[in-house]
């Protein structure tokens, strides 16, 4: 089942007796179990019915056992094992999944890790109850994610900002919800749209010295604010870190060179083979005429040896602002 099939279950009680909630995305995660502790019991039943428990101060027979028991004054027992990943032989569960009661609801959570699916408990889940695995979102797919989120609270954000915010966030939800909780709360009244110049009052990104920027300053060969960008990221390293840099570009020029190869100049067909949001597509293209393919190539090989030598190969003292002011130079010339 998908994140929403459940969320859609729950609210309309729709209730399996176990949820095994497994994977390296801890957000979706924790929104299913808090919709579960909240969604299920009113706050007088929770008294007797909800019961919160630990993987690493419990074990599988407390667990089978509380499970077992009958709910009172309401219509389910509800029990969340937090923290699920550090059950001991949390294989002999398989006793209880063949088995489960249907007036108790179990949810454990499994973050970070995932069942062996040619283990009996991973069948026995599968056909009892919900086997959910939450998995990381690409950073490609996260501007997105934001711009959904945001909709779902009516509220609009620039295309722009979306990057600037994945690319200092990376692909951590629950960091990136926080943020955008925080920036929603300090809008000015009467707005609705988050904007590159909100991002940089709230949260201190420079709207104007980032790597949405500075890739910009390089599809046009804009030199001068190139450099003016690398100047800032030398003087700033804590939050521009080289090697999130280099990703970045890396990242830029290999869509860059996927577009050398396309037949097509349709902006949608350019956009879905290379999944990027339209509203950028103006600045691949860019690159594409003032960097040819074997340029494209050449850029790409740069950003791999100045990979090493931030990992202090082949560069035993060198610092990472000069490394930069190198790399572009040769990235432009």
């Amino acid at each position: 089942m998908t994140f929403d099939q459940i969320i859609g279950d729950i609210t309309n009680r729709n209730f399996k007796p176990i949820y095994f909630l497994q994977g390296d995305e801890p957000y979706f995660i924790d929104l299913i179990t808090e919709k579960i502790m909240s969604g299920v019991l009113d706050e007088m039943q929770k008294a007797f019915n909800l019961n919160v428990l630990y993987g690493k101060d419990s074990d599988v027979a407390t667990i089978d056992n509380m499970a077992r028991r009958f709910p009172m004054g309401a219509e389910y027992t509800v029990v969340i094992v937090k923290e699920a990943q550090s059950l001991n032989k949390i294989e002999d569960l398989i006793y209880y999944a063949n088995s489960p009661s249907d007036s108790s609801i179990l949810v454990l959570a499994y973050k970070y890790k995932t069942l062996d699916k040619r283990k009996k408990l991973h069948k026995a889940i599968n056909k009892n109850g919900v086997l959910f695995t939450s998995q990381k979102i690409y950073d490609n797919k996260v501007p997105r994610w934001i711009q959904n989120y945001l909709v779902s609270k009516d509220i609009g954000i620039e295309p722009s900002a979306g990057v600037i915010l994945t690319e200092y966030l990376g692909n951590d939800l629950a960091k990136i919800t926080n943020e955008l909780d925080k920036l929603i709360l300090t809008l000015p009244e009467g707005q609705n749209k988050i904007q590159a110049e909100h991002i940089e009052q709230n949260i201190g990104i420079s709207k104007d010295f980032n790597h949405f920027e500075l890739m910009k300053a390089l599809a046009k060969k804009n030199i001068l604010k190139a450099n003016r960008i690398i100047q800032y990221f030398g003087e700033n390293q804590k939050l521009n870190n080289i090697n999130q840099t280099i990703s970045s570009l890396f990242y830029f020029f290999s869509k860059v060179l996927a577009l050398h190869f396309m037949q097509s100049s349709s902006s949608r067909e350019i956009a879905t083979t290379l999944q990027i949001n339209p509203y950028f597509i103006g600045d691949y293209q860019s690159a594409a005429r003032n960097y040819s393919r074997i340029k494209t190539v050449e850029i790409i090989s740069i950003l791999r040896e100045f990979d090493l030598k931030s990992k202090g190969y082949g560069n035993p003292s060198v610092p990472a602002d000069q490394l930069l002011k190198e790399m572009i130079f040769k990235i432009m010339h």
